[in-house]
Parts: C-alpha cells; structure tokens; sequence
C-alpha cells in the first residue's frame, strides 16, 4: 500500500498531464460542462458524508424541513492503483484564504475544499451559476435517482502546498458525477418538535479535476 502510494503521488507531482490519459468522463449536459479549453487531469471517487439539520421552514413555523448543514459534504477520495485504494484528496468545508476573481463577495464563512493527500495543495470551489442538474436526470453522469445533484463547481481560490506543490492549486472546475446517496432522510424532520435534529447521510460520487489546458 505504501508503495502504490509513493508511486502515485511521484507521478501526480512530477507527470500529471499523463494521468488524464487514463480518465474517462462520461457526456455530461451542458450546464455542468466545462467551458472549452479546460482539460481533466485527476479522478477521485469518494466516500463521504452530507450533513443536514432540522430548521423552521419559516420563523416561528409549526413546520420544519431538513437544510444542508455547512452547505457541502466532507469525504474522502481514492484512486486505485495497483488494486488498492489509496486516499488521494480530503474534502471538507474550510475559510478561502486566497479568493480568486471569481470568488463570490462577501465569501462564505466556510467553502468546500480539496486539500491534496501528497503535497496538501488546496482548491477552494462552488457552484456559481447554478451549475447543477437532479439526480437522476441524466443517464451517462446522474443516473441514480434520488442521490445528491450532479454539479459543475469553479474555482474561486486555490493554494499550493507548503513545499510548492501544485497538483490541486491549478484546478479551475471541478466535476461531482455519479452521485449515489446524500439525500436528506424523509422522517425525522416535518414538525417545530424536530427542529435540531441532525443527520449524516453516507454518499458516494466520483469527482473529475480539470484545469486550462487543451
């Protein structure tokens, strides 16, 4: 495991451009396809969590609804490599410390991040024009109904590691495709009785890097 993993973070830092050989991105719609001139570069599948909290629908409602809790899943990605899966990105809600142009203003108190496992260069990413489609509605990227949205998400800050790496800190879209699960429960939140209730609903869903490049 130890090995696999050396040899996927030397070819990541050193020959990037040659994992994007291997990728396969499924025909995505419009809407949550990159715009020409940008190219994938890394794959990582993942397992994770999305958080939801029970709140008023309105103030002082008898009813309730389940809301996204921190606005963005926490998971982890893998890529396999020699038939072991080897953690490759962290992803996570965190303050954008270096906002680009298309960072909205004021930033949000958190926004989600993809922190790399092998230098810990970082992208900060959101969906920014409504860059999403239903799960379920497309065949060849969303085809699981009922699953968290398919989305296309910009970069909006980005940071090299420590050392000066930049496997992540070149990102400029990233891709969530293939979503299965992270739907809020159907119970457990309709009435003011549930109101701070809160669930972590597993999902998993394949997310696809890209950055300027033919």
């Amino acid at each position: 495991m130890l090995i696999a993993a050396l040899s996927l973070g030397c070819a990541l830092a050193t020959a990037p451009h040659a994992q994007a050989q291997d990728i396969v991105v499924p025909a995505t719609p419009a809407i949550i396809t990159p715009p020409p001139g940008n190219s994938v570069f890394l794959l990582g599948r993942a397992t994770g969590t999305q958080g939801y909290v029970c709140l008023p629908t309105s103030p002082g409602a008898a009813t309730a609804s389940w809301t996204v809790k921190g606005a963005r899943p926490e998971a982890t990605l893998f890529q396999t490599v020699y038939g072991q899966d080897v953690q490759i990105i962290t992803h996570f809600l965190s303050p954008d410390t270096n906002p680009n142009k298309a960072a909205p203003k004021p930033l949000a108190f958190g926004n989600a991040t993809w922190q790399s496992s092998f230098d810990t260069s970082k992208v900060w990413a959101a969906v920014l024009n409504g860059n999403s489609i239903p799960a379920g509605s497309d065949p060849s990227s969303c085809p699981n109904a009922g699953a968290i949205a398919c989305l296309l998400l910009e970069s909006i800050g980005s940071e090299p590691g420590p050392t000066g790496g930049t496997i992540l800190s070149q990102t400029t879209f990233v891709q969530r495709l293939n979503t299965q699960g992270g739907s809020a429960p159907e119970e457990g939140c309709s009435t003011s009785a549930d109101v701070g209730n809160q669930v972590l609903a597993p999902y998993k869903a394949d997310y696809f890097f890209y950055r300027k490049g033919k």
